[in-house]
């Protein structure tokens, strides 16, 4: 095979499609998106993830708000091709073989990035090696660091095979695929017929080696014992070069992509800075996350940027000219959208929502920083601000991964919420949130809610979705908001930028939220729709033309894959 890729990108999970339920959330959609604009800009990547046959898991909600949790098995052989080698692995001291499935990903102008699907499911191996690459987050902390070994020393052995011999750049997208620096080090030392590892080699790797991280949250950073370590990988020369391996007694896989990557990056300025106070020993350095517009654009708008931006899914700043776009058909193409996610509405959960109703949309993975029930602090002063400006309904989605009983809880305050408000505030909770789903959320409601607890939101990247379909975020200061935030021109902040040392209680982002919607949201949607618009048009022509991953990955090309 000749050499066609010149990057390889490495992610637990990746969206391709929603059929394809290979992704949990965030990291995997931006890795899809990423991979998506990689065509688009002609850069020479080959993507790799495993294949989660079961997926991560369909999310089933009960008449209490309860969520309940079943595997999400898809027909691998529609969708992908399943290539000739099989390479090996040691786990445990067994032998254990993996195949690759492909997936290709067009670009605009036709051109393809291979998408590689590891798979253990082979009847060489035993039942439960079979079962290595069947759940995205599944089992215990040995599961997951047999899985990290086949990320990252599987899936480097398996380029290796298909005869990507010279690539340039090995990106992890997040700590889950740092063992492939090891698998590095390792043909380094095989190559020369060594025994140890030497600084040289620690060197050459580093320059190899590129890594994203994306989570402020202190429990997002993978680490296993040095037992567990030993015995899942063996005994590797490797794992004696202490503090550029391992950490604090630990095998940490941030540690290992910081030690051995030659760039590092945070995904917002923000969060830039919350890294390097995480890790002051390290150079971290920011590329703010963006969104693919050809997939997050509805219909209704991408018609409407046909007629008025051509050539704006090629050039993706031209979407600054939304500016010139007639009013009324800013608000005919949002009503398409609004009506075509109320018709899903519908058809999911069998209620029905008013399409003249301001709506708001809030849609993130369940868990306790992300405060999906900052809305419902008080319920009166929130019942109160809807009945006297016209009217207030909410459409919720988001999964709780099946180990966070905090998160479960959270989905179902919310339905607590939403009996007792009633139809004073109509709330809905949309289950099996994906990736079609999010099109039509984050195109169809009237303004896009996010309140995150700072500062644990790294980036964020579903008001920028909105942004593209002219809908304006009302936001905590924090991630990409921090830099996407004009007051009263993109959206509206809630509170101001906060101290980390001293973030803002509940009650007051509450107090905040309540404000800016009783004071100067609403009375612009109801009373002054032109003004709200202009907001609208801003929202696409400001952020939509920026947060977008064909200016993320030219940033990437310049200031790591290809520098």
């Amino acid at each position: 095979m000749t050499e066609p890729a010149a990057i390889a990108y490495f992610s637990m999970e990746i969206a391709l499609e929603s059929a394809i339920p290979t992704y949990a959330g965030g990291l995997g959609v931006l890795a899809g998106d990423t991979v998506l604009a990689a065509p688009d800009g002609e850069i020479p990547l080959i993507a790799v993830t495993l294949l989660h046959r079961h997926g991560y898991f369909t999310q089933k909600l009960d008449s209490d708000g309860w969520q309940h949790e079943s595997p999400d098995a898809w027909d691998v052989p529609s969708y992908l091709t399943e290539l000739t080698p099989r390479v090996t692995v040691t786990i445990e001291g067994r032998t254990v073989a993996s195949r690759a499935w492909q997936f290709d990903v067009r670009g605009q102008s036709g051109s393809a990035v291979p998408v590689l699907l590891l798979d253990t499911d082979l009847p060489e191996n035993s039942p439960a090696d079979q079962e290595l690459t069947h759940h995205l987050y599944g089992g215990d902390s040995r599961y997951r660091l047999c899985q990290e070994l086949l990320l990252g020393i599987g899936s480097v052995r398996m380029l290796r095979a298909l005869g990507y011999l010279q690539l340039r750049r090995f990106h992890m997208n997040e700590g889950h695929a740092a063992l492939l620096a090891l698998e590095l080090l390792e043909e380094r030392r095989r190559a020369a017929g060594r025994s140890e590892v030497l600084d040289e080699d620690i060197a050459e790797v580093r320059r190899q080696c590129v890594f994203t991280t994306h989570t402020p949250v202190d429990a997002g950073h993978d680490r296993f014992s040095l037992d567990l370590a030993t015995s899942v990988l063996g005994q590797r020369p490797e794992l004696s070069r202490g503090e550029e391996v391992c950490c604090d007694g630990q095998l940490n896989m941030t540690y290992l992509a910081l030690s051995l990557s030659h760039y590092v990056n945070g995904v917002a300025k923000k969060h830039r800075d919350v890294s390097r106070e995480m890790f002051p020993h390290y150079q971290i350095f920011s590329i703010t996350n963006g969104v693919h517009v050809g997939r997050w654009t509805a219909p209704a708008f991408q018609r409407l940027f046909d007629r008025h931006i051509p050539g704006w899914r090629e050039d993706n700043f031209s979407l600054r000219y939304a500016l010139s776009i007639p009013d009324e058909e800013i608000r005919s193409a949002h009503r398409e959208s609004k009506l075509a996610l109320l018709d899903r509405v519908t058809q999911t959960t069998g209620q029905c929502l008013d399409p003249d109703r301001f709506t708001i949309g809030f849609a993130r993975r369940s868990t306790a920083c992300k405060r999906p029930g900052l809305m419902f602090h008080d319920l009166e002063v929130l019942r109160s601000i809807a009945r006297a400006s016209g009217g207030i309904q909410i459409v919720y989605a988001g999964k709780a991964h099946p180990n966070d009983h905090e998160g479960k809880q959270l989905i179902r305050q919310i339905h607590d919420a939403a009996a007792t408000l009633r139809d004073d505030v109509r709330v809905i909770y949309v289950p099996g949130y994906d990736i079609d789903t999010g099109r039509l959320m984050t195109s169809g409601v009237d303004l896009w809610l996010n309140t995150p607890q700072p500062p644990l939101e790294a980036s964020g990247t579903s008001g920028m979705k909105a942004a593209l379909n002219g809908v304006p975020s009302l936001s905590v200061l924090d991630g990409w908001w921090i830099e996407g935030c004009i007051e009263g021109v993109t959206g509206w902040a809630i509170g101001t930028l906060p101290d980390n040392a001293s973030p803002p209680e509940d009650s007051e982002h509450a107090a905040a939220l309540y404000d800016r919607l009783a004071d100067v949201i609403l009375p612009l949607f109801y009373l002054e729709p032109t003004r709200y618009t202009e907001i609208m048009r801003h929202a696409i022509a400001l952020n939509g033309s920026f947060f977008n991953t064909q200016r993320m990955v030219q940033q990437y090309a310049v200031k790591s894959w290809l520098s």
